[in-house]
């Protein structure tokens, strides 16, 4: 069944709880289709007056938030253990390339690499363990965590909505593109990642020289 369709079967609190929820577990480091599950609920907001954009809005920033926040203390108390452990549960999310990839981006980014790994699919389940892995302190932690959630999670909810609103008659026939569009986001953004992990992943892999004198 067609993921808004299905959508419409679901009482407005039920999506509340699932936007929310899905969201959170995304942020907390469970690999599942946040954005799309966001992006459909917006627009059914734009179509049926019984769900309420500011509600849903709100949800989903506070399961970002959330969930990002329990990703850090799971990663700063697991430390480097548990990215092992994530690699063996979650083989195509948390490989040695994608690791190392991210890592570089916290190095060089810092604590933007919270607020803008937000809007990348695979970033954003590695933000928050990932932060606490590397021990970054909680407060650059905190900012960046809820101005990428307000922004990412209330921005995506506001644009679909207000999409939707104007275009309601066209998005009731082809209301597939918006998702279309969202999942091409993603698997642009996680083709790029998965890209830079292959060529991390041969980096580490390649014999290092051996020196003249040995």
């Amino acid at each position: 069944m067609h993921v808004q369709e299905w959508l419409e079967t679901v009482p407005p609190l039920a999506i509340y709880l699932l936007v929310g929820v899905v969201i959170g577990l995304e942020s907390l480091g469970i690999p599942l289709p946040g954005e799309i599950i966001l992006v459909s609920s917006a627009l059914l907001a734009s179509q049926h007056g019984e769900i309420d954009p500011v509600v849903l809005g709100a949800c989903a920033t506070a399961g970002a938030i959330i969930g990002d926040s329990i990703g850090y203390a799971i990663g700063r108390k697991g430390g480097r253990p548990l990215l092992a452990w994530l690699g063996g549960k979650f083989p195509r999310h948390f490989s040695e390339g994608h690791i190392a990839t991210a890592e570089r981006s916290f190095q060089k980014w810092g604590m933007w690499a919270v607020f803008f790994g937000r809007f990348v699919a695979l970033l954003r389940i590695f933000a928050g363990p990932l932060a606490g892995v590397l021990r970054m302190p909680y407060w650059k932690f905190l900012i960046a965590n809820v101005l990428g959630g307000i922004v990412w999670a209330g921005g995506t909810t506001a644009v679909i909505y207000y999409v939707g609103v104007v275009a309601e008659s066209w998005l009731k026939r082809f209301s597939w593109l918006g998702l279309v569009l969202a999942v091409l986001f993603g698997l642009t953004s996680m083709l790029v990642v998965k890209r830079k992990a292959k060529k991390a992943t041969a980096t580490r892999q390649s014999p290092e020289p051996v020196g003249a004198g040995e």
